[in-house]
């Protein structure tokens, strides 16, 4: 379960309206300036970007300037596709493959009509003309492409314009090869698990046997393939299968397929624990190492193999263990040298996000980075100076900062400590491009040289700070205390327009609160928090136990006991303003969505009577209902941890709800299914407590179109106005 935000950022006219400000919102009418992140080419001197849709144009980093037009959809004759949702270079910058008429079928997962374009012959062509494809890769040496399709990966060699398939044994609810089951989609983030050996001569994948999983469904009540105004006489039903915390995951192998044999070989991992996950696949630098990364059921035991896919035999590298849950992102920090010789990782061997490099073998050389503060992100490498760059929040946890570090040890911070600043780094690290926003200025992009002096500026979005200035909407306002265990938790503030500090005002507070979230941040960030503070709310977040960037213990305390420190902390919250002078203390609601759904149910049944009134959205209401892999993480499985799954479930606390409650749920939710809402509604009912529920016809986790979020916030609104 990935943290689910509602982010709408404003662009305000002077003579806005508040009365409008709702609606405006929701339509997200009001965005920062869409830039694209710019690709950088191999050179490090240029970049590229896509434009409306239909072209890719070459810029110069430095100035700004238009080199060339890559690709444009006018300068083909009789063109096959009208417009391009994405592109990739191939290596040798020769080729693109660009895509169009997308269809999701997950979060993350997509199909997709592909075409290889050659730049020097201004010629494109089908990738396949046997139906969409997935995940197209480029081999190192640019000749030939893998692809999936339907639970099958095939292989595209250019020069000779042919197809044909590597694996045959994919099948739906049963075997899949290269691409993501649900459950790893969702919660290992990734949409292809294939990759070219440095040689381009084998491809190593992930095939996954799902044929014991257990299958969910859910119903659709709308047909969209209809006549317009006919109804719908019968639901379809959708099914995948979905692994519950403590039931069936798919098996996992990984193969290797050699082009000049024309053979596959699964690879050998050593005997022992057949029950784990492989969330990641990759080759070092060398052809006769592909990386293998296992992680077992628990997630507190990391290993990395090295695997000669020659002989199938794998070999111990690396590993990490925890006593309480490895974060699988850091495999993601990781990186091979071209040499070959070392290697960089993240782990928390001190107990924060740090920097440490290995030689090839797994023997420690040092450590990179240290403090007490986490690495929250690796840029990479530059092995001729050395240097490594990163972002961490050294600073505060509510900052972001992007730093240098050289072998000596020698620290350099290249933004200037204020807000939240992300980077993308030119192919030879050469430039950034700085994406900085902080509490009171939205985001701009700028251009800066790897010592982190200001190139140029790319995009300043200060027209909607100005704007933004001119309605006069309160600020965003960071505060902490310290709770009655002694733990001092961040959070921020909106108070209402025309604040006066001798009334007393409601208050709702927002979280979500989910393991290593975040949402107290110095950051632009404008959502319906700014319309209630127009309508004379007072609105909080306060961060708990659990959340992210303060170490280690403070993120992996709630660790086998989900629902308990965490809802204590927001209880806590709730006390704390309660006591301020400007706070209404019976007037006081809580609200969440997804995680901070479920949050919301236990802070308003853990028998304080603090809550006036909280609204739930799309909340899991017992943890042995949501997937294996998220789950298990935290709370290990329902057959070794009985007594925490039983306290962390809302329906045990249902008799002692206080306040009024609306739930929310989008009744096509393949994340967090609706069967939570429903047996919570049971449950309430036989409870004799009374609530308001809201469904949403054949909506996905996040209830998304113009008309439903319209829909959505008024009817959170007019809940608040009254019974807050």
């Amino acid at each position: 379960m990935k943290r689910f935000r509602l982010i709408f950022v404003l662009t305000l006219c002077v003579n806005f309206s508040f009365a409008n400000l709702l609606y405006d919102i929701t339509d997200g009418k009001f965005k920062i300036k869409d830039t694209e992140s710019p690709k950088s080419m191999k050179d490090g001197e240029f970049y590229t970007l896509m434009v409306n849709d239909k072209a890719v144009v070459k810029y110069n980093f430095k100035t700004g300037a238009t080199i060339d037009t890559v690709f444009s959809i006018s300068r083909l004759k009789n063109s096959p596709i009208k417009q391009i949702a994405g592109y990739e270079f191939s290596p040798n910058e020769t080729k693109l493959l660009v895509y169009t008429n997308v269809k999701k079928r997950y979060r993350r997962t997509f199909t997709a009509d592909y075409y290889v374009y050659d730049i020097k012959r201004n010629e494109i062509q089908t990738l396949s003309d046997n139906g969409a494809q997935e995940v197209p890769l480029f081999s190192p040496d640019s000749r030939y492409i893998a692809f999936a399709r339907e639970n099958n990966i095939f292989l595209k060699k250019l020069d000779f314009n042919t197809e044909s398939p590597i694996t045959k044994d994919g099948l739906k609810g049963s075997i899949i090869n290269g691409t993501p089951d649900w459950l790893y989609e969702e919660e290992f983030i990734v949409t292809r698990y294939f990759e070219w050996s440095p040689d381009s001569k084998m491809l190593a994948f992930v095939k996954f046997n799902e044929s014991e999983v257990p299958q969910f469904s859910f119903q659709l009540y709308k047909d969209n393939n209809i006549e317009k105004g006919s109804l719908p006489l019968y639901p379809s039903l959708v099914q995948f299968k979905y692994p519950k915390a403590g039931e069936n995951n798919s098996k996992v192998s990984v193969c290797v397929y050699d082009d000049f044999y024309k053979s596959i070989k699964t690879m050998q991992l050593p005997d022992g624990d057949k029950d784990f996950y492989i969330p990641r696949i990759r080759w070092t630098n060398s052809i006769d190492q592909l990386a293998i990364f296992k992680l077992n059921r628990n997630q507190n035991k990391l290993e990395m193999f090295f695997t000669n896919p020659k002989s199938t035999v794998s070999k111990l590298i690396l590993k990490q263990e925890d006593k309480y849950f490895i974060d699988y992102e850091n495999i993601d920090f990781l990186r091979f040298f071209q040499d070959n010789q070392f290697f960089i990782a993240v782990s928390e061997l001190d107990g924060y996000r740090h920097v440490y490099q290995y030689r090839i073998n797994g023997t420690l050389v040092k450590q990179l980075t240290k403090g007490n503060w986490d690495v929250t992100d690796v840029y990479g490498f530059d092995e001729t100076k050395k240097i490594l760059y990163y972002q961490s929040a050294e600073i505060s946890p509510l900052q972001r900062d992007i730093y240098a570090i050289d072998a000596k040890g020698k620290k350099t911070r290249l933004t200037d400590g204020k807000g939240t600043h992300n980077a993308s780094f030119t192919s030879t690290f050469s430039y950034f491009v700085d994406n900085a926003s902080s509490n009171e200025i939205p985001n701009s992009l700028r251009l800066r040289s790897n010592i982190g002096s200001l190139v140029r500026v790319i995009e300043r979005n200060s027209e909607i700070a100005e704007k933004f200035k001119a309605l006069q909407l309160p600020k965003k306002e960071f505060f902490n205390f310290t709770t009655s265990e002694n733990v001092k938790l961040n959070g921020w503030m909106i108070k209402p327009t025309g604040f006066d500090a001798s009334k007393k005002y409601p208050v709702l507070m927002v979280q979500y609160s989910g393991p290593d979230s975040q949402e107290v941040l110095d950051k632009w960030d404008i959502d319906w928090a700014y319309y209630l503070a127009t309508q004379n709310y007072v609105v909080v977040c306060v961060d708990g136990r659990g959340t992210g960037a303060r170490g280690a213990e403070f993120r992996k305390c709630t660790y086998q006991q989900l629902g308990f420190l965490d809802t204590k902390d927001q209880i806590e919250a709730a006390k704390y303003l309660g006591q301020q002078s400007f706070i209404d203390k019976n007037r006081i609601g809580i609200w969440g969505w997804s995680y901070g759904g479920y949050m919301t149910l236990m802070a308003m049944t853990s028998g304080e009577k603090i809550f006036k009134a909280g609204i739930s959205v799309a909340p899991v209401t017992d943890w042995r209902l949501y997937n294996s892999a998220y789950t298990e993480r935290y709370m290990r499985r329902p057959q070794e941890n009985f007594k925490g799954y039983e306290q962390s479930s809302v329906f045990p606390r249902i008799n002692k709800l206080h306040g009024n409650l609306l739930i929310v749920h989008g009744t096509a939710d393949d994340n967090v299914h609706v069967q939570n809402t429903m047996l919570l509604n049971d449950s309430l009912v036989a409870a004799d407590k009374q609530f308001e529920m809201q469904l949403y016809t054949d909506k996905n986790h996040s209830i998304l179109g113009i008309q439903t979020r319209r829909h959505l916030f008024t009817r959170m609104s007019e809940f608040l106005f009254k019974n807050l």
